[in-house]
């Protein structure tokens, strides 16, 4: 056992998932984190790539060795939950973490429209409904604020607060049943409870109270079109428009799985910025809940041409609209009708919501890295639920002060030790630059100054583990899984993941230039020109040793080098995301094009992650309100 007794004596293990890992950020930094009173047990780990899967086998079972299990599976596949269910078995799951993929959503790229990653939110929040901790976080790029005018936050949210407490649905029935014929039709009282039926079912019952929902439907078309004329109702297109547009509302699970596969589909052949997007995107749209209930509405108005029930019409359209709302939508439109004409029912109704829901959650916290001793300037938003018998987390307070953020020359100047199309693989003594000595600063393990601590550069040598565990197998790097099935493969050294590409005279003279110059603006861009070493790049970005760094990306050349005028190695990256040197990215170093999203690099694993200290701040915060 790596882990130190001492440490663990009068704690509690605090028990944890990390979903979407990657390389481990977030799963590295709770592992840091602890009280007095109690720390985090690392269960298990997923994510899509068998890459990520090694990086984490090697770092969690060999090298500190825990029993974390790993999930090697794409989230959105039926069987996922099923297995992660086999493999947690009977033990209880206090906090769930993840980081849905973000790309689709960032604000640094083109944003695609129907990304496969959009809907692994709703895939996650299953999980938590299955789990019930109490406690999840997911993690995301702040453009996830701004994506689609603010409907996936909203719908985020939404979705949150309609996890509810099933041993107490009976209660809710029974008072909507009794209660709402009062203010509503009696059309209107059964459809809103067979919706909430479906929105409560599991299994096969969500089959069955959907055809309860759509046969009051098929009813209530019957009504409105009663005095039409028969071989008028059945050759009509707009009557046909809303009698089959049901028929297609109702099958809601083929449209889904319909959704999916064409959308995989798009995410396997690359659709995108081509003459086949649109045509596939309108596919999509076309048998989506929202698109099929306006074109059945449009429909219904102009049924009233034939037939003159305006009320049963309008109601039919209230009933429409009602299948596409989550279940906090639809106790939302309870509480308006309640509150209409019963400020009491309204009042009764809300206790009876705030007691019934599972989880409570306040806005998006946004949470930038360099507030947690992290040299990198990362902004990313978080949704912090907790259920309702945890305190509400509104703030992730930071751990540095301002004028005491760590700086690039403070996180690298010491892997200045590397030329180019060189590896190093022990540490060696850097030239030091009187100029920026005095960026040089001794710090505790949190990165807050201190006298008598030690510098970041020292923290990234020795650990920032060490109060919790010794190695059970000393760092090591090995290829492929292959190879960790080979214990004479391990490669053995000092320093890791540090090497440089090879590159041309003339790619190094342009990084000269660009980084004397400062900046990649329109004057830079003509020096370059001017001396033939123009490039189509769009973006390059001089590190300013006496500052924080822009987003780690998962491009190394995104990145000059202050002082080699060079891109960074993956070490210089992991450094600036807060990551130990003992902490291993296996795998290949990088590959080119598509195979970045199949193979994960390191250099992906690196860009890709949340940062350490900042999940360390995160996961400590937790620990300190969890009960």
């Amino acid at each position: 056992m790596a882990q130190r007794s001492e440490f663990l004596k009068d704690r509690q293990g605090v028990t944890f998932v990390d979903l979407f890992a990657g390389a481990g950020g977030i799963s590295e930094g709770f592992l840091e984190a602890f009280t007095d009173r109690n720390y985090f047990d690392f269960l298990l780990a997923s994510d899509i790539n068998s890459n990520c899967e090694l990086t984490h086998e090697v770092r969690y079972n060999y090298q500190l060795g825990l029993p974390t299990k790993f999930i090697c599976q794409d989230i959105m596949e039926d069987s996922f939950l099923d297995n992660l269910l086999d493999k947690i078995g009977n033990t209880t799951v206090d906090v769930v973490t993840g980081g849905p993929s973000c790309q689709s959503f960032s604000l640094a790229g083109t944003r695609k429209k129907f990304d496969k990653r959009d809907d692994l939110f709703y895939h996650y929040l299953k999980v938590i409904k299955a789990l019930r901790p109490k406690y999840f976080v997911m993690e995301n790029v702040k453009g996830i604020l701004t994506k689609d005018e603010g409907k996936i936050k909203d719908r985020i949210l939404r979705e949150i607060r309609s996890i509810i407490d099933e041993w107490k649905l009976p209660a809710l029935i029974d008072f909507i049943s009794k209660n709402l014929s009062s203010v509503a039709s009696a059309f209107i009282s059964k459809i809103f409870l067979a919706k909430i039926k479906i929105e409560m079912a599991e299994g096969n019952d969500i089959f069955k109270y959907r055809d309860d929902f759509f046969c009051l439907l098929e009813e209530q078309l019957k009504v409105i079109t009663k005095d039409v004329e028969y071989k008028k109702s059945k050759s009509d297109l707009d009557i046909n428009t809303v009698r089959h547009g049901i028929l297609l509302l109702k099958e809601k699970t083929e449209r889904e799985q319909l959704r999916k596969k064409v959308i995989n589909l798009k995410t396997r052949c690359n659709i995108n910025n081509d003459r086949i997007m649109d045509s596939l995107n309108d596919f999509i749209q076309a048998i989506d809940d929202e698109t099929l209930i306006n074109r059945i509405n449009d429909s219904l108005d102009k049924v009233l041409n034939l037939s003159d029930n305006k009320e049963a019409t309008k109601e039919m359209k209230f009933a429409l609209n009602l299948f596409a709302l989550t279940f906090d939508e639809c106790m939302d439109e309870i509480g308006r009708l309640f509150s209409v004409k019963n400020d009491a029912l309204k009042k009764s109704l809300d206790a009876i919501m705030e007691d019934i829901r599972l989880y409570r959650i306040d806005q998006p916290i946004v949470v930038l890295s360099a507030n947690y001793g992290v040299p990198q300037n990362r902004e990313r938003v978080l949704f912090i639920g907790c259920r309702k018998d945890q305190e509400l987390i509104k703030e992730i307070p930071a751990t540095i002060k301002e004028e005491d953020k760590v700086n690039i020359y403070e996180a690298i100047w010491d892997l200045d030790i590397i030329g180019n199309g060189e590896t190093a693989t022990s540490y060696e003594k850097a030239t030091r630059f009187p100029q920026w000595e005095s960026l040089l600063n001794t710090r505790n393990v949190f990165s807050n100054k201190q006298s008598d601590g030690k510098l970041y550069s020292e923290w990234s040598k020795v650990g920032r583990l060490s109060h919790r565990f010794t190695f059970d197998e000393q760092p090591f790097y090995v290829k492929t899984p292959d190879e960790l099935k080979r214990p004479r493969t391990f490669l053995k050294m000092d320093l890791f993941n540090h090497q440089t590409s090879l590159q041309k005279e003339d790619v190094r003279n342009r990084l000269k230039i660009i980084a004397k110059c400062g900046d990649y603006n329109a004057q830079t861009k003509e020096i370059l020109k001017d001396q033939g070493l123009d490039s189509d790049k769009r973006n390059y970005t001089v590190l300013n040793p006496a500052g924080q760094s822009p987003t780690v990306v998962t491009m190394p050349d995104d990145f000059i080098h202050y002082q080699a005028y060079r891109p960074l190695t993956v070490r210089e990256m992991a450094r600036l995301q807060s990551f130990d040197d003992t902490f291993v990215f296996q795998g290949k170093r990088q590959t080119g094009g598509n195979k970045r999203k199949e193979e994960i690099p390191q250099y992906t694993l690196v860009g890709n992650a949340v940062p350490p200290l900042m999940a360390r701040a995160i996961a400590n915060v937790i620990l300190s309100k969890i009960k």
